[in-house]
């Protein structure tokens, strides 16, 4: 079995660092927000085994990528170009796409901006919302879940880097990553990150020594990159006007646990059940899988490799 190979490549004006494993057509799997390229550790390999070159960067603003200072350079656009800039540098026209988090709504983008890249994708946890024309994305969200919302509580800069840097590192992983409250949503005058609770357990799908490898690369890079991309959230839509009403072609599945935050508050559930996700995206597939919360590619790690494999497969022999 081949080992995961790191190098960091020039894309869209960034040096971007990116972890692959394997050979044969490209899986790129996009982690979301607090992880790294490492949280597609099991998928690597699993899907190296299987005849794949599965290549997982870390986004702009994370671990070994550069991180802009402006907030500016943080929109879905740039997100997109750093993929399609990716794609270009390995001579690879088409790839399948798998996103968690915001790599979920960064791999939505891309298939809605360059269709002709995405060969299918796999959307876990977050699925396509439409775009307001009158009301921008903060507000929307913060209409939804009020002020206390983490996405509100992030656009001020400094504020969250503030509230973050009273914990150790490895305290803000377990906090984020572990979480099973039922929103990301802090009470009146309260940080989000002193409302999340820290497990005094671990779960048995993730190790110390594993979330050490998150928390020592965030104590290196800080959290204003990451956190630069809710800020751009406002820009991103102003930029997307033109999209508006468009529809997702690309072949695509959408992965949720039932115990997702995400998926249970807001009316998630009902919009993904419903008929507006399926006018959206004209060719798609749901599956809920029991028991599973948000970053469930690590939490049921086997059983959304099963997902993405039969998925791609498939594809594949079309």
């Amino acid at each position: 079995m081949s080992e995961v190979n790191h190098q960091r490549i020039k894309t869209n004006g960034i040096w971007m660092h990116i972890a692959e494993q394997g050979t044969g057509p490209v899986v790129l799997l996009l982690h979301g927000f607090p992880e790294i390229w490492y949280s597609w550790r099991h998928q690597l390999n699993f899907l190296a085994h299987h005849g794949y070159r599965a290549i997982a960067p870390d986004l702009r603003g994370y671990g070994d990528s550069d991180s802009p200072l402006n907030p500016s350079s943080y929109t879905l656009l740039h997100f997109v170009g750093d993929l399609t800039g990716l794609l270009d540098h390995f001579n690879e026209q088409q790839a399948f796409v798998v996103g968690v988090d915001i790599g979920a709504v960064i791999g939505w983008h891309l298939s809605l901006l360059r269709p002709e890249r995405v060969k299918g994708f796999v959307a876990l946890g977050v699925p396509f919302f439409p775009r307001s024309p009158t009301v921008k994305t903060v507000e929307s969200i913060t209409q939804i879940f009020g002020d206390g919302v983490h996405v509100a509580q992030f656009q001020e800069p400094g504020r969250a880097e503030q509230a973050l840097a009273r914990y150790d590192c490895l305290d803000v992983m377990k906090k984020f990553l572990l979480t099973r409250t039922d929103s990301l949503v802090a009470p009146p005058g309260m940080e989000i990150i002193d409302f999340l609770p820290t497990p005094s357990l671990l779960p048995s799908w993730v190790t110390e020594e594993e979330l050490m490898v998150f928390a020592d690369k965030f104590q290196e890079s800080g959290f204003t990159g990451p956190l630069n991309y809710y800020r751009a959230m406002d820009l991103s839509w102003g930029l997307l006007a033109p999209w508006d009403g468009s529809k997702i072609t690309v072949p695509t599945k959408f992965i949720a646990g039932d115990k997702d935050i995400g998926f249970e508050s807001g009316g998630t559930k009902d919009f993904v059940q419903g008929d507006l996700f399926r006018s959206l995206v004209t060719n798609l597939e749901v599956h809920i899988i029991e028991g599973g919360h948000h970053f469930i590619h690590q939490e049921k790690a086997q059983q959304v490799s099963d997902e993405i494999l039969s998925f791609i497969r498939k594809l594949s022999l079309d």
